[in-house]
């Protein structure tokens, strides 16, 4: 597996389906740099598609203006816990967490991330390694 050489922007995310296909492809805004990770989605009352905070094992929602569902990903970006956090929570950081998805609460499910899936990233940031 190489090294990711990502930069903040933008791409799609595509959330693999139950049989293996590429299932739904998403929007994606990517925060790899420090600043970037710690505004994160603070002041937005909307998102279109999600938010990727890469490296990161855990986010909290002080200051958000929005519930979010948060989606841990391993290294391989398999989907380790999804949760829905409330404005103002502290969310743990996740031990084998290498990256978190940001989204407006309720519509994971209906892509389909769920513990166990996996997630691939497309678009201008050069894609994924490995």
């Amino acid at each position: 597996m190489g090294r990711r050489l990502w930069r903040d922007g933008t791409g799609v995310l595509v959330v693999e389906g139950e049989d293996g296909s590429p299932g739904v492809r998403v929007p994606l805004e990517v925060a790899r740099s420090y600043r970037a990770r710690a505004r994160g989605l603070l002041g937005r009352d909307s998102l279109d598609g999600a938010m990727l905070l890469t490296p990161a094992s855990g986010v909290h929602t002080f200051r958000m203006r929005m519930p979010i569902d948060v989606a841990y990903l391993d290294r391989r970006f398999r989907v380790i816990a999804v949760r829905t956090m409330r404005p103002g929570r502290l969310g743990l950081p996740r031990v084998r967490s290498r990256h978190v998805l940001e989204a407006e609460a309720g519509v994971m499910a209906g892509w389909g991330v769920r513990a166990g899936a996996r997630v691939d990233v497309l678009g201008d940031l050069g894609g994924r390694e490995g």
